[in-house]
């Protein structure tokens, strides 16, 4: 059973009140969106909720959504990050179609403008240090100073950028600012800086360039050219609007388009923080990027989530204009209820505990017969081997067993899946009295697992033949954090210890094993599995997507 992918979700929010509004009262002809990333590393779960809020409203009012880096910062940016992130949107199920830009391709255009701001009077080259502009900014009770070179000529600032243009400063020796207003409430509005000196290789540009463009000179400026309507970002982009719009009205620019806010996603047991991120992986606490335990997109799908529950997960949390946190819970319950339809079901035990049934005759090999979906006749059946020695998880027996455990133990009757009763009638312990086997009889009579006399069983246990399945290592992953609300000032005091458990000694159906499938399996029982990447032809490698019921947040609570 497979789900086809839907890239326009329907629904009601105060942007897309705000663009309806706009086509009715005719102020756009043509929605345009965009999602503009900066290159600097993966995308992650929140910004999948842009993307879906960006190409969502193009698609639902008939526009476009345009794909845009914004590569002003040649210091933190990479091709691979690129190539990520183009790949991440496709796979949501989006597509820019021939809507792909760079900024860099506007750098031309964003650095004349820049000199008709120094023509005008509203920009001027600053000879101050990073931090002495920092000290000079002021407070939010307190107005910033003006810098000593504020009062250049026009003259000689243009001297002075053409010069940095030219590389002749080295880095950090001189910036460029727009001329506002040091004692404005609004500290974006201080004088913010433009550009400044940058002798770094550009992933397009090369080595043409020795200065960039700051974020909030070029996000804009871009847009404008563009043809941007509607600018949707973040709320911490909220007290930048006064300076987005003061240079709009400032610049030559095609159009003008506006910014509107929105909350951004925040999830319990989660960072999103791309500096966190990018901790994680240069420390060495995570496997890269892709690893299952990262919140990023390239995590995500490596760890078998697939892009329509991500999508309606994106839809049910909604579009709001106040930051709250959205319970991690929620998103799991948007993966199990897409993989609960897609996932065909199979049998792996993780933990192996061997089962001897000492009356099945030795050498034999029977073929049972098992669904590969229960709700979904049209995915059929596969034959599932069975024999005199089996495996069944550990956790299935007892040996001492509490009143209401109902698998098996000394003495006790259980249903195996698909198969047969079988009674335990021994248990044999290694020398440090570890239980290492079973010693079990079957009920011939009770082949499909039900019994001619009508007797029941309290409980049915999944298995798989010694003799035919194959060993395979489980990868089971855990939440990354250990506190809802992690500390991202201190993030390393609260990773979970047990956010990874490799299993090396499990055992899966032969036909799991040899597959080469990227499809997400439920192994019945124990919740759903995806094979890795790592995974080799004589080592089969399964990540765990989710469990089948949340465990995690239970064993938090009990320490």
């Amino acid at each position: 059973m497979t789900l086809e992918p839907t890239t326009a979700e329907a629904g009601r929010d105060f942007i897309r009140d705000i663009v309806q509004a706009d086509l009715d009262a005719k102020r756009h002809g043509l929605i345009v969106t965009r999602f503009p990333p900066e290159p600097n590393g993966y995308l992650h779960i929140g910004h999948a909720k842009s993307i879906g809020l960006n190409f969502g409203i193009a698609q639902e009012f008939g526009g476009h959504c345009n794909l845009r880096f914004d590569d002003t910062n040649p210091t933190r940016e990479e091709q691979e990050f690129i190539d990520s992130i183009q790949a991440d949107v496709k796979w949501l199920g989006y597509d820019w179609g021939k809507n792909l830009f760079f900024a860099s391709d506007y750098f031309e255009k964003l650095y004349a403008w820049a000199e008709g701001l120094i023509g005008a009077g509203l920009a001027y080259v600053d000879d101050q240090s990073q931090e002495e502009i920092r000290l000079a900014r002021g407070t939010l009770t307190e107005p910033g100073k003006n810098s000593p070179f504020r009062d250049r000529t026009v003259a000689e600032n243009l001297d002075l950028f053409r010069r940095m243009k030219a590389g002749e400063f080295p880095n950090g020796a001189r910036v460029l600012r727009a001329k506002i207003d040091m004692a404005s409430g609004n500290i974006n509005l201080r004088d913010p800086v433009l550009y400044r000196i940058l002798h770094a290789h550009h992933p397009r540009t090369g080595d043409k360039w020795s200065i960039y463009p700051s974020y909030d000179y070029a996000h804009g400026q871009s847009d404008a050219i563009e043809g941007i309507t509607h600018s949707i970002c973040t709320l911490e982009f909220e007290d930048h609007r006064p300076l987005y719009e003061w240079l709009l009205s400032k610049l030559p620019v095609p159009s003008t388009p506006h910014q509107y806010e929105f909350a951004r996603l925040n999830l319990s047991y989660t960072l999103l923080s791309k500096r966190v991120l990018t901790e994680l992986v240069r420390g060495g606490h995570v496997a890269g990027w892709d690893d299952p335990r990262m919140p990023t997109i390239a995590g995500l799908k490596r760890r078998g989530v697939p892009p329509a529950a991500v999508r309606e997960f994106i839809k049910r949390i909604g579009v709001a204009k106040a930051n709250s946190v959205v319970d991690v819970g929620m998103l799991e319950f948007c993966i199990r209820e897409i993989l609960n339809q897609t996932a065909q079901r199979r049998m792996a035990v993780l933990r192996p505990l061997k089962v001897v049934i000492e009356n099945y005759p030795e050498g034999q090999i029977e073929e049972i017969e098992a669904v590969n979906h229960p709700d979904d006749p049209s995915a059929g059946t596969r034959r599932v081997a069975f024999g005199r020695e089996l495996y069944i998880e550990r956790d299935d027996f007892m040996e001492n067993p509490p009143k209401k455990f109902f698998r098996l133990s000394q003495g006790n009757e259980v249903r195996l899946r698909y198969a047969y009763f079988i009674t335990c009638r021994e248990v044999v312990k290694n020398a440090t009295g570890e239980v290492v086997e079973l010693r079990c009889t079957y009920d011939p009579a009770t082949r499909g697992g039900n019994a001619p006399d009508g007797r029941k069983v309290k409980a049915t246990m999944h298995w798989v033949s010694a003799a035919r399945s194959r060993p395979a290592e489980i990868r089971l992953y855990n939440p990354l954090f250990a506190k809802p609300s992690p500390d991202a000032a201190n993030f390393t005091a609260d990773l979970n210890p047990q956010s990874l458990e490799i299993l090396k000694d499990a055992r899966v159906e032969p036909d799991v094993a040899e597959s080469n499938s990227v499809e997400v399996m439920q192994f019945e029982r124990q919740g759903y599995f995806v094979r890795d990447k790592d995974a080799a032809a004589d080592r089969p490698v399964f990540n765990r997507t989710i469990g089948l019921r949340d465990t995690f947040a239970k064993e938090v609570g009990k320490g």
